[in-house]
This record gives C-alpha cells, structure tokens and sequence, in this order.
C-alpha cells in the first residue's frame, strides 16, 4: 500500500473518531439541557409556593389586627376620654386657663392608638417579609446547586470527550510514525536491490 494511501487512511481514522466524539459531546449536552430547564422550572414553583404561603398569612395578620388590636385600643381611648373628662356636663379639659375640646383629647388619643397599631403591623409584616425572604433564599439556593451540578456534569463529560479526542490522535500520531518507519524501511530495501544508497 502506497505511503500516501496510509497516511489517507490514517488521517480519516483520525477524523472519524473526532467525529464520533464530537457527536457524543453533543449527545451529553442535550441530556443534560433538560435538567437545567427542570432546575428553572423548580425555582419558579418554589417561588410561586413561598407567595403563596406567604398571603394567607398575612391576610390572617390584618384580621387578627382588626378584630384583636383594634377594638382594644378603642376601649382604651373611650376609657381614657372618660377619666379626663372631670365632669360629664362639661366637655373638654383645662389646661393653663384655657378649654381644650374633648375632639382635640379624642384626636391626640386617636393618633397615638393610630401608631401603636401601625407600628404592629410594621413588626408583623417585618417578621412575615422576613421569613418570605428566607424561602426565596432557599429556592435561590437550591437553583444554585441545581446549576453547579449541571455545570459540573457538563465539565467532566467535556474533559472526557477531550481525552478520548487526545488518546486517539495520539494513536493515529503514533500509527503514521509507524507508516513513515515502514516507508523508511521500504525504500531503503529498494534502493539496496538497485545498487544505490538510501535516503
């Protein structure tokens, strides 16, 4: 067989398993697609779940506000407008010589049950904002690992296909040395039947 022909032959060799490799490449990588979209797929329910164990509980909150905090502090100020009242006849409260109006004391107690009441609600959705954060740092976390998974699969499959890539140029490297040796050992042969020297 020509030297040429070998070399042909051991060039499509080469290119035949470069072929087979890249394609196995790209069969890993298609495998592993699905997963990542899967991984995107779980985060968005997760999320989705966090939401919505997140709003009942703070509907309940407004609820429990309105029907426990509220009507408390209502009692508090109709008590606290009747202690300053002196006389039941007379509306208002003095203060320096001069009449306040009971709607005035009304107003400021109103105000002041007004805060405290907003100032629970604040705290109740603070601890509620907090642990809906911390779901989402979950579901976050879990697409994290989800992905480092996937690249790290993607990685070895790659580093696979390379090495396989490289054993078999190696291989087809070492079969055209072999080729050339042949050739050398041929041609040398030939030139000693015909009487002149090798090259």
């Amino acid at each position: 067989m020509p030297i040429t022909a070998k070399r042909r032959k051991a060039r499509k060799e080469a290119e035949a398993a470069l072929a087979r490799l890249q394609g196995l490449a790209k069969d890993r990588a298609d495998r592993i697609g699905p997963y990542a979209d899967q991984a995107r797929e779980q985060a968005a329910r997760t999320l989705l779940q966090a939401r919505g164990w997140t709003a009942p509980r703070l509907e309940n909150a407004a609820l429990r506000v309105e029907d426990t905090v509220a009507p408390r502090v209502a009692g508090l100020l109709t008590a606290a407008a009747q202690r300053v009242d002196p006389v039941p006849a007379r509306r208002g409260l003095r203060l320096g010589g001069r009449r306040v109006p009971r709607g005035v004391l009304i107003g400021g107690a109103a105000l002041a049950g007004g805060v405290l009441v907003y100032s629970l609600i604040r705290m109740r959705q603070a601890s509620q904002d907090a642990e809906w954060q911390e779901h989402l740092d979950q579901a976050r976390e879990q697409v994290r690992e989800t992905r480092e998974n996937l690249e790290e699969k993607v990685s070895k499959t790659a580093d696979k296909a390379a090495d396989k890539v490289e054993k078999t140029a190696d291989a087809a490297k070492e079969k055209a040395q072999d080729a050339k040796e042949t050739v050398k050992t041929a041609s040398g042969d030939r030139s000693k039947e015909n009487g002149r020297p090798g090259r």
